[in-house]
């Protein structure tokens, strides 16, 4: 099979390319680690994962709480920035630019992602309680310890798409790297208005990672979790058919979240338009989790989510990484297998006409109709289809020499 055994492919754009970022990359893999905060999980079980990211060669996002030495053990990293700034902040809780150099200073962090909102959870900010503040956790946030550690249901740094594209161009200006968000979706009067300004001002950001409503945390009221914000296949529509009908969705790498870790959902986010795709519980559940629902009272039972050092010595990272890794790995290699059933070399070819949903008495619709795509939209120049061709086929050279 082409790319195996690890199944190596990189994503078919470049971060940061469209808008000339100094840092822009082309992530390695089309398979990522989601947002998960050292803080909400333990020191052992990131580790695990960022060493898990570094032997499959993905991106480890570092989830809102901040960058720990525990990201630090070979991944490239995305450095999520949410409503408290932790890592970011100054000392009454607002967001600081300088702080915010001092902490990328030396690290490996690869790109900037603003945490809008989150499947699981929109509308909501979040609670670490007093028991997991430890003093560790407490310096990387910029919090005191054993006290609960807030995070506001908004920003304040921003107020509206227009302001958040200047904190966002400011941010990417000073760091040289690329900068994007991260949001749920519901009405979708923000996402035009956004695709608006971008399309008409020259600001913009780099990538946009959707989150669906079946996104998950230990740390939502059931009322959320179960019912606010859209499943990710409307929400990503909705959300890529505001640029795509401005003609900008390729000056975005598009990225989606929340239960697309089956090779079939994240062939069907390529089909809509995404470039990656994050994965969180099966990462979770390759570093021990068993879904126990203990995440927020510190009595994880597997040490993944509680810093009780009784708990969490039971997690041995270097063992947990390879799970991590061989996901991964075998994730990549389905999705890569479906591709080529579909006459691709390359997962970012894939289109939504090739698609079909069926109803129970076996009537069928392809995506394309289903969403309301224009057929344009996911149309790839001879151009592109080449540069992804070549892609495909030096990974395949790349494993072949490994």
């Amino acid at each position: 099979l082409a790319a195996a055994p690890t199944f190596r492919m990189p994503v078919g754009k470049v971060l940061g390319a469209p808008r000339g970022r100094a840092a822009a990359f082309r992530p390695e893999s089309f398979v990522n680690i989601s947002g998960m905060s050292f803080g909400a999980l333990s020191g052992p079980a990131v580790e695990a994962m960022n060493r898990g990211a570094a032997a499959a060669g993905c991106l480890h996002n570092t989830g809102e709480g901040g960058l720990a030495v525990h990201h630090r053990h070979g991944a490239g990293v995305v450095f999520q920035i949410g409503t408290a700034y932790f890592g970011c902040r100054d000392a009454a809780g607002a967001f600081s630019l300088e702080q915010l150099k001092r902490t990328l200073e030396g690290s490996p962090v690869r790109a900037i992602e603003l945490k809008l909102s989150q499947g699981a959870k929109p509308g909501l900010g979040g609670l670490v309680p007093a028991a997991k503040m430890t003093p560790e956790i407490a310096a990387i946030r910029g919090v005191e310890p054993w006290k609960d550690c807030h995070s506001p249901p908004h920003h304040t740094a921003f107020r509206n798409a227009d302001e958040l594209l200047d904190v966002a161009e400011l941010i990417a200006q000073e760091t040289g790297l690329p900068v994007g968000i991260k949001s749920a979706v519901g009405e979708v009067a923000f996402w035009n208005e956004l695709a608006d300004l971008m399309a008409t001002t020259g600001r913009g950001v780099d990538h946009i990672t959707i989150d669906g409503g079946e996104g998950g945390t230990g740390a939502a009221p059931l009322a959320f979790a179960d019912h606010v914000s859209l499943p990710f296949k409307l929400a990503f529509a909705r959300a890529y058919t505001a640029f795509a009908r401005r003609g900008i969705q390729n000056d975005v790498v598009w990225v989606g979240s929340a239960k697309l870790g089956f090779p079939e959902a994240t062939i069907f986010a390529f089909a809509l338009g995404c470039d990656m795709v994050n994965v969180g519980r099966e990462a979770m559940l390759a570093v021990g989790c068993i879904q126990a629902q203990r995440c927020h009272t510190g009595h994880c039972p597997t040490g993944v989510a509680t810093q009780n050092p009784r708990l969490t010595r039971g997690l041995v990272a270097d063992n947990k990484a390879e799970r991590v890794a061989n996901y991964i790995r075998v994730l990549r290699g389905e999705v890569l297998a479906l591709t080529r059933s579909l006459g691709h070399a390359h997962p970012g070819l894939v289109a939504p006409h090739q698609l079909r949903l069926l109803t129970d008495d076996f009537a069928g619709r392809d995506v394309e109709e289903v969403f309301g795509y224009a057929h344009k939209w996911r149309a790839v120049s001879d151009e592109h289809r080449s540069e992804l061709e070549a892609l495909a086929a030096a990974a395949s050279r790349a494993a072949a020499v490994a």
